[in-house]
C-alpha cells in the first residue's frame, strides 16, 4: 500500500501554544460535516454502523443460537422463515453471519490495535531521533514490508499455531511497518518545526516534546491509515481462518464459513458462503470508503475541492 501523508490540522502554534478547545470543537465539527456531505462517506459509514451495530443486535433478537443445529431442514435455501437459508448441520445461516460479524470485528479491531500500539511508537521515535537507532528501526520494517502480507501472516499463524489469537497476532505484526512509515514520515517534517523549539526552551525532555505535541499532530494519517487497516485486518483475518490457520470450526467467523460451505457450491447450496462472502466484501467496502474521506476532509489541499 502506498504511504499517506497528510497535514495535520490541530497541531500547535509556532509559538508552542496549544489550539484553543473551541478551535478544536470547531474543526471537528467541520469535519463531521464534510463527512455528512461526502456521498462516499455516508455510504461507507452506513455498511460499518450496519454490520457493527447489527451483529450484536441481531443475535439478542434471533430465535436461534449460532450454533444450535437442526433448526430447519439441513441445507434450506432462503425462505421467510430463514432469510439466509440452513447449512449441512440445520443451523440459521442469518444468525451466524451476525455472531460471525463479532468475531470478525473484534479480530481486526485488535489487530490494528496491536499495529498501532507498536508500529507508531516505533516510527515516532526513528523519525524524531534518527542516527543508528532510526535506521536500524526503519530497515528492519522495510525488510517486512519486502514479504507479501498475507504470506508474513500465514508464516506467523502457522508458528503460532492455529486459533483466533494467533490470527489476531499475525494481521497485528504484519500491520507494524505501514504504520511505522506513516509515523515516520510525519515525525520527520516535524521534528523541525517551531513549537519543538519552544517545547525545548522550557524545559521539556525530547521523549516530552515527541508524545504531547509530535504524536498529536500526526494523528489525522494515523486515523485514516487505522480506518483502512480495518477492512484489511477482517479480509485477512478471514482468509487466515479460510485455510485453517485463523478461527476454528464450528466458531461462526466469516472466513470459516465461506470454507464450510466451498465444497456444496458445485452442488447447487450457493447460500451457504454467498452471504458471508457479502458481509466481508460490504465491510471492507464501508472501511475503504470511509477511509478515502477521511483523507480528503482532514487533508486541507484535498478538502478545497469538496
Amino acid at each position: 500500500m502506498s504511504e499517506i501523508t497528510l497535514n495535520a490540522p490541530d497541531g500547535p502554534t509556532s509559538d508552542g501554544a496549544a489550539p484553543q478547545p473551541g478551535d478544536s470543537r470547531g474543526h471537528r465539527q467541520g469535519v463531521l460535516r464534510l463527512l455528512l456531505r461526502n456521498k462516499l462517506s455516508v455510504i461507507g459509514l452506513a455498511f460499518v454502523l450496519f454490520w457493527t451495530l447489527g451483529s450484536f443486535i441481531v443475535p439478542l433478537i434471533s430465535p436461534y443460537g449460532a450454533d444450535q443445529t437442526a433448526v430447519g431442514p439441513l441445507l434450506k435455501p432462503p425462505s421467510g422463515e430463514h432469510w439466509f437459508g440452513t447449512d449441512n448441520y440445520g443451523r440459521d445461516i442469518l444468525t451466524r453471519v451476525f455472531v460471525g460479524g463479532q468475531a470478525s470485528l473484534w479480530m481486526g479491531l485488535i489487530a490494528v490495535g496491536i499495529s498501532i500500539l507498536i508500529g507508531v511508537p516505533l516510527g515516532g521515535i526513528a523519525g524524531f531521533f534518527g542516527g543508528r537507532t532510526g535506521n536500524i528501526i526503519m530497515r528492519v520494517m522495510d525488510v517486512m514490508l519486502a514479504f507479501p502480507s498475507l504470506v508474513l501472516a500465514m508464516a506467523i499463524a502457522a508458528s503460532l499455531g492455529p486459533g483466533m489469537f494467533s490470527a489476531m497476532i499475525a494481521v497485528g505484526v504484519v500491520g507494524i511497518p505501514e504504520f511505522a512509515r506513516i509515523m515516520f514520515s510525519q515525525t520527520q517534517s516535524l521534528r523541525e518545526r517551531d513549537f519543538v523549539e519552544a517545547g525545548r526552551s522550557i524545559g521539556l525532555t525530547n521523549l516530552q516534546i515527541l508524545a504531547r505535541h509530535v504524536v498529536p499532530n500526526a494523528m489525522a494519517p494515523i486515523l485514516v491509515r487505522t480506518t483502512l487497516g480495518l477492512g484489511y485486518a477482517i479480509l485477512t483475518a478471514a482468509s487466515l481462518s479460510f485455510i485453517g490457520l485463523g478461527a476454528q470450526p464450528p466458531t461462526a467467523e466469516w472466513g470459516v464459513m465461506i470454507s464450510d460451505g466451498r465444497g456444496y457450491i458445485i452442488s447447487g447450496e450457493w447460500w451457504m458462503t454467498t452471504f458471508s462472502g457479502l458481509a466481508i466484501a460490504t465491510s471492507i467496502l464501508g472501511f475503504n470508503l470511509l477511509g478515502d474521506s477521511l483523507r480528503d476532509v482532514l487533508d486541507p489541499r484535498l478538502r478545497r475541492s469538496l
